[in-house]
């Protein structure tokens, strides 16, 4: 359900908004927040991750040899998802999206409302995450 009011966002919001996200702020257009769910000493890293309206993460990569790659439980709001040379997918509560190793995407909120979902780092062999440029104004005003 898309909403632009945070108050109202917050009732849908079960995982919790949890703190700015100023450690990865760099790789973000617009203001996103974090809540881990697990410790990362579990091998298995999930966080609650919240952009405001019209927030979008770089595109980025995440590499492994084996296994590796990310998934997307999408929990509150509205969002976009797209991989490099696909349409975007539009995001809505309770939509996953499995994210091999290998593949360049982006993910963030519509223009027009507050967006939530669980990120998993799914494990692997050598995994890292590459992140590239940011999805630009003429990209993101496309969709609709």
């Amino acid at each position: 359900m898309k909403t632009t009011n945070r108050e109202e966002f917050e009732k849908q919001n079960v995982f919790g908004t949890g703190n700015a996200n100023t450690a990865f702020a760099q790789y973000f257009i617009g203001d996103s927040f974090l809540n881990p769910l697990t410790d990362t000493k579990t091998g298995l890293f999930l966080a609650n991750v919240t952009f405001e309206p019209g927030c979008r993460n770089n595109w980025h990569i995440y590499h492994a040899t084996k296994g590796g790659g990310q998934l997307l439980i999408c929990t509150a709001g509205e969002g976009w998802y797209q991989e490099e040379g696909k349409e975007a997918v539009s995001l809505v509560p309770g939509t996953v999206i499995t994210i091999p190793a290998e593949v360049k995407h982006w993910h963030g909120a519509k223009k027009d409302s507050w967006f939530s979902h669980i990120a998993v780092e799914v494990p692997g062999e050598n995994c890292s995450n590459e992140w590239c440029e940011p999805v630009t104004d003429e990209e993101y005003n496309k969709l609709a």
